[in-house]
């Protein structure tokens, strides 16, 4: 299997999980850990190939496929944060050198979700405000959608007292 074909199937399978049940099917726990289980075989996969990509937008799927993966799979075998870490320190770089795109959205999205860093989301909401919004794509107004289930709720698992 190639890289991009690695990355687009662990992107697909993360964000499969992700989404499990939303469409309002019910979700059956054997289905959910065979899927967590293969969320997390294929990162842990991508991440030890050690392969980050020729150019610049490889590099940045393998990073979002990354950061989807150890978002979308609740395995933790010690490892995750630091390798959490380490695709953070890889993005830092390539968002510098990425052009404004679906993809630089999407890995902006997946990096603010991990440090909840606002100039992360300006940069999503300017990038988001250059498309025209009479002709968007499905991808584009589903990466806006989760743009924003991001930024409007930054810690879902964590109750805030108030």
């Amino acid at each position: 299997m190639s890289l991009s074909e690695e990355t687009l199937a662990l992107q697909r399978a993360a964000h499969d999980l992700m989404y499990l049940g939303m469409d309002g099917s019910p979700v059956y726990s054997d289905d959910l850990s065979r899927r967590n289980g293969e969320v997390y075989r294929l990162t842990t996969a991508l991440y030890n190939s050690g392969v980050k990509g020729a150019t610049v937008e490889e590099q940045a799927n393998v990073c979002l496929a990354l950061l989807m993966g150890y978002s979308a799979s609740f395995i933790d075998h010690g490892e995750k944060q630091k390798h959490i870490q380490e695709v953070l320190d890889c993005c830092w770089d390539i968002l510098d050198a990425l052009p404004v795109s679906l993809l630089k959205l999407r890995l902006l999205t997946a990096c603010y979700g991990e440090v909840f860093d606002e100039p992360l989301a300006d940069e999503g909401r300017t990038i988001i405000a250059s498309w025209d919004s009479t002709s968007l794509t499905a991808e584009q107004q589903e990466a806006i959608e989760e743009f924003q289930n991001v930024v409007d709720n930054p810690y879902p698992w964590e109750y805030i007292d108030e």
